[in-house]
Order: structure tokens, then C-alpha cells, then sequence
């Protein structure tokens, strides 16, 4: 029996493999190419230059990318699409579009498109419940002292502001995110506006946008920024 105990990267020259009569054992190195010899007591019989390549195993996607995935798919199948900051402004100006920002607060005080108005999807950690402490270390851990949580009264604030059926929104949040597939990204990039607009949408909102860029973006072209003390 032919055991084949060790495969390595070739080099300038083809390495010696040793013939035992012991049960087969071998080191494989993924996708490299090697020169390779088999000896025995009799004869040595060399063996062609050949390409070792593995299948590799993408890692599995974290529950957030899984739930990011869910989201983005409802999002395209619903047709949200994102308009670039300049056709924002446009479209709020000329055809009664309104820019839902779903900053803080405090972020949007400091700075927002005039008219635009202020639902945030995120809010400061409220409560003092054993659990909400807990959430306060694990985020002061990181240097974080303002943690965050889901806004449970985000819907019910655009609903007394917005109708579902008839106005016309764009969301908008500091980044902005992506639907689009890079090749770094192939589900795109998730942000709070895009969250914002799933669950709009998820909840029978008719005519949603997204705004591409972000109020980052917004400010980089020099568009209108209004603040409030």
C-alpha cells in the first residue's frame, strides 16, 4: 500500500515523498501548485505538476447581515428607490415631497434640510430596569455613555404626522447606506434610513424613498441646512 505523507508548495525543485506501508496520511495546502514524487524500494516514478485547489467555505452570515438581507428584499420588491441629495431637494420643493429624518434628536437640532421633520428611529436608553442597566455597561465597556434602542413609538410618530397613503417621503439619516451590491458589499450597506424606510413600508406606507448619500452627502454639496437652539 502507497501512503503519500506530506504535499508541499512547489519550488525550484520537487520534493521527496517517502513510500510507507502505513495507513495514508497527507497535508494538503490549499489552492497551491506542486511537484511531487513517489519512491519506492524498486524505482522512484515522478508525477505530473498539478493545481491542489480547495472549495472554499464562505463564513456564515451573522443574524444581523441574515436580518439585513430580509429587509433589503422587501425594500427592492416594494420598489423603494434612493434619490441622490440634488433630486431630493427638487423633489421637496416642486412636487410636496417631505425628508423624514430619523436622526437623534440632538442631531437634528444641529443641523437639517429646511422643512424636514424629525422622527427618531433610535432614542436614548430610557429605563432603569436590570436589563436596561446591563445594556448601559455593555455600551459604557466600549466607551459608548450614551447608548441607544429602538424607538418603540417610531411608527406611531410618522403616523401623526403622515398619511400612508398619500404623502410622499424621503428618509433620510446621517450616512445614508446602500442598496447596492458592491463587490465588498453584495447585499448593499444597511443604515438607520433604510431600516426606517423597511419598516414604512412593512407597514403599508405607500410612497417611500430613500435618500443616497445620506445628510452627510446633503452637506457636502452645500445644499440648505437650517439649525434650531
Amino acid at each position: 500500500m502507497v501512503a503519500l505523507t506530506l504535499i508541499t508548495p512547489h519550488s525550484s525543485s520537487c520534493l521527496q515523498s517517502k513510500l510507507y506501508a502505513t495507513p495514508f496520511t497527507s497535508s494538503v495546502i490549499e489552492n497551491s501548485t506542486c511537484c511531487i514524487s513517489l519512491k519506492s524500494s524498486t524505482r522512484t516514478r515522478s508525477l505530473s505538476r498539478f493545481t491542489i485547489q480547495s472549495t472554499a467555505t464562505k463564513p456564515a452570515k451573522s443574524p444581523a447581515e441574515q436580518e439585513w438581507k430580509i429587509k433589503r428584499e422587501l425594500l427592492l420588491e416594494k420598489k423603494v428607490r434612493s434619490v441622490a441629495v440634488k433630486e431630493a431637494l427638487r423633489l421637496q420643493q416642486e412636487n410636496n415631497f417631505v425628508i423624514l429624518d430619523v436622526r437623534p434628536e440632538a442631531e437634528f437640532k444641529e443641523g437639517h434640510p429646511p422643512g424636514a421633520i424629525n422622527v427618531q428611529i433610535y432614542r436614548l436608553i430610557k429605563e432603569w430596569t436590570a436589563w436596561d442597566i446591563a445594556r448601559r455597561v455593555a455600551f459604557a465597556f466600549f466607551g459608548i455613555f450614551a447608548g441607544t434602542e429602538e424607538n418603540p413609538e417610531f411608527l406611531e410618530s410618522v403616523d401623526s404626522k403622515l398619511d400612508k397613503s398619500t404623502s410622499k417621503i424621503i428618509v433620510a439619516c446621517s450616512s445614508g447606506g446602500t442598496m447596492k451590491p458592491t463587490q465588498n458589499l453584495p447585499e448593499g450597506q444597511q443604515s438607520r434610513s433604510l431600516i426606517a424606510a423597511y419598516l414604512l413600508v412593512l407597514n403599508g406606507y405607500k410612497n417611500v424613498f430613500h435618500l443616497e448619500g445620506g445628510l452627510y452627502q446633503w452637506s457636502k454639496e452645500d445644499l440648505p441646512i437650517v439649525s434650531e437652539e
